[in-house]
């Protein structure tokens, strides 16, 4: 046997993840192989006539104060963290009566799943495990001689290796379960101190703590000579992290990226109301529409920048059809995302091999509270989510003009989709439809242009004389810092304009605006997002 191999006479399990257990420990057992456990998993294990050694006669307590104290306890720990071949470990061992443990395994109280469910805080404290994470850091930091388990799915790798090693485990896997062990209890007392300083309704707590699971490895991260991957908050908002994917190649990291954006921008789309479609290419819209019907919302927001959307993300805010579907699969389509779809528009989309389809279950809450994160050198930045929505906002007209009720809905849907796009971020938008989008530029003036000059090839892809910008109204994730940017859309042929004001030339666009037959209304509220 290899030098670097332990073999395993006795184990301790205690899992509230039954997932798998009784199998598992049939399988340690036939090979000889001391159970020894705790309450449930003692009686679930016992039920399936296995022989099993209660926690409480090895320790000489019985489990009290509701189960809170069972496991902490010398004669536990001892076994845990005692190292093998060490005289004065031995020694102690000898002497206090403490027998070795040579696998550990434990998963740990579904505080997550607790939290998620919207359970009382009581209930939430109550399910915030304690002895659990001090046997799993004690026998992950003794990993030379003891296993640690944390995670169903990796009983049949452990099983393996005690097969092809005769009942022992090497150094490489107690290493890696080691690792992992640390990992999740790590996650775990992050969850536990993102709640608490949610309830504490702390903007800024002192120590930070972001813990993740992963979903999987992917073959490079932004570009090929860049490793990937991607992980699962235990935030449930729906979306690509909770997605089922029906059919299509994995997901890449841009992937990943583009579909969330793709997904939140359509979920500001009420599906009582209006069918929604959202196109995005590089994390920003190159069309989104609304429409009695999600092919009508699809053809609307396809003519927006037909260019753009070959090999983009298409998001639904309802249930994908097979007309959609139809429709849809015409041209090349890295990713389609719904909440739901038919059987029919199943089968069409996976007469696309390649095409990723998602279906999440439903749309997120783009009023929910919530937390975003981004990484600097050294360092990361968290903040609140955007979760401010248009139709909440007061609009407050300041030109002497005031919108028409059609403009009016048409500046509410451009504000909406504005909230989307990578600042500086205009967009022009009519009867439901964006008709043009500048994103991303240095200075607001250039994002007016580039939506305008979009609007135009938009115009001449779809046969038409005039720009779809003409007659359009814009929409502003800022403030327009001179009235240039406004002359722009106006040149355009833009009738009404929403922005969220507070520039120190406020006066200055209002009066171009005044000057132009232009309407405008302030929002009150930006929306950047670089």
């Amino acid at each position: 046997m290899p030098h670097d191999t332990r073999r395993i006479a006795r184990a301790l399990l205690s899992v509230s993840d039954k997932t798998g257990l009784v199998p598992f420990a049939e399988a340690l057992a036939r090979r000889g192989v001391t159970l020894v456990s705790t309450g449930g998993t003692a009686a679930a294990l016992a039920a399936a006539g296995l022989a099993v050694e209660d926690v409480a006669d090895v320790t000489g307590f019985p489990e009290m104060m509701d189960g809170r104290v069972k496991t902490l306890h010398p004669a536990v720990h001892g076994g845990l963290l005692a190292i093998r071949g060490n005289p004065a470990h031995e020694a102690a061992m000898m002497a206090h009566g403490i027998g070795g443990i040579d696998l550990l395994v434990v998963n740990l109280y579904p505080f997550e799943q607790t939290v998620a469910a919207g359970r009382a805080f009581d209930d939430c404290v109550e399910n915030i495990d304690v002895g659990g994470p001090a046997m799993i850091r004690g026998a992950a930091k003794n990993h030379n001689d003891v296993a640690v388990v944390v995670d169903p799915a990796d009983y049949g790798r452990l099983l393996a290796e005690l097969e092809s090693h005769d009942g022992a485990l090497t150094a490489t896997l107690r290493r890696e379960l080691a690792q992992k062990a640390f990992s999740r209890t790590a996650s775990y007392d992050a969850a536990i101190s993102n709640w608490l300083a949610g309830e504490l309704k702390l903007a800024a707590p002192s120590v930070a703590a972001l813990g993740g699971t992963l979903v999987e490895s992917m073959r490079y991260g932004e570009n090929p000579h860049q490793a990937g991957a991607y992980y699962r908050l235990p935030e449930r908002r729906p979306g690509v992290a909770t997605a089922r994917q029906v059919q299509g190649k994995q997901l890449s990291y841009n992937n990943v990226n583009d579909t969330d954006a793709a997904f939140e921008c359509v979920a500001e789309f009420d599906p009582a109301r209006t069918a929604a479609v959202a196109i995005i290419k590089h994390a920003n819209p190159c069309g989104v529409a609304e429409a009695g019907t999600l092919l009508d919302a699809y053809e609307r927001a396809l003519r927006c920048d037909p260019v753009s959307a070959f090999g983009g993300i298409v998001a639904l805010n309802r249930r994908l059809d097979a007309e959609a579907a139809r429709r849809i699969v015409e041209i090349f389509t890295e990713v389609i995302i719904a909440p739901e779809a038919d059987p029919e528009a199943i089968e069409i989309v996976g007469r696309k091999k390649n095409l990723r389809l998602l279906l999440t279950g439903g749309l997120p809450d783009p009023r929910a509270a919530g937390k975003t994160v981004r990484t600097v050198a050294g360092g990361f930045l968290q903040q609140d989510r955007d979760n401010a929505v248009v139709d909440d906002m007061e609009l407050r007209v300041v030109t002497r003009r005031a919108p028409s009720d059609q403009e009016l809905a048409d500046l509410r849907f451009a504000f909406r989709v504005a909230k989307h796009v990578k600042s500086n971020a205009i967009v022009y938008a009519r009867d439901g439809a964006t008709v043009g989008i500048g994103a991303g530029q240095m200075s607001r003036v250039d994002s007016s242009r580039i939506a305008a000059w979009k609007a135009d090839e938009a115009a001449r892809a779809a046969g038409l004389a005039q720009s779809l910008a003409r007659g359009a109204v814009v929409a502003s994730d800022a403030f327009f810092p001179f009235a240039d940017g406004l002359l722009a859309a106006a040149e355009a042929g833009a009738t009404a304009v929403i922005q969220p004001g507070g520039s120190m030339r406020d006066d200055e666009v209002i009066r171009a605006a005044d000057e132009r037959g232009l309407a405008m209304v302030f929002t009150g509220h930006r929306h950047f997002r670089h």
